[in-house]
């Protein structure tokens, strides 16, 4: 499965992938409307948060509209999805979002954009599988509390 991997030490905090998403996969301007949220936190560090494709959506969504694809990739189909946000509220990562002008969540698609947009290579696309003991435990619904070891 492919997933964007982060390197918070490596931002410049130019917000290049943000815009990049928001423009090519939202078709918007408005970067509030990214896949990916970076943030800079009160001591200076980065925090990039990003669906790493766990999947611990797709059970809990009612009316199935949450999948994987054939490459893996957590996608929601919003042909039947009905915008209840369960699977916002239940997010480990905090990753899926929502948007005032949006009637269905959404998330990373893994496609890459942001990666080949960031000047200093603080993300990158990797294949991978996904392992539960991969990933730091956490409190559910705290963002950033959940990713894989190697993000911080």
């Amino acid at each position: 499965m492919k997933y964007v991997k982060c390197h918070p030490d490596k931002c410049g905090y130019k917000l290049v992938c943000m815009a990049t998403c928001a423009k090519k996969v939202q078709k918007s301007d408005d970067p509030a409307l990214a896949n990916i949220v970076i943030t800079k936190k009160d001591d200076g560090t980065i925090d990039m948060n990003v669906c790493n494709q766990c999947g611990q959506c797709i059970d809990v969504c009612p009316t199935g509209a949450l999948y994987r694809n054939k490459p893996g990739v957590v996608r929601i189909n919003k042909d039947i999805c009905v915008g209840c946000y369960t699977c916002v509220g239940f997010c480990p990562t905090g990753s899926m979002r929502t948007h005032e002008s949006r009637t269905v969540p959404f998330k990373c698609i893994s496609c890459g954009n942001c990666v080949k947009a960031c000047p200093n290579k603080a993300l990158a696309h990797e294949e991978g599988e996904f392992e539960p003991s991969y990933f730091e435990k956490g409190e559910p619904g705290e963002p950033g509390e959940t990713f894989p070891k190697e993000y911080f």
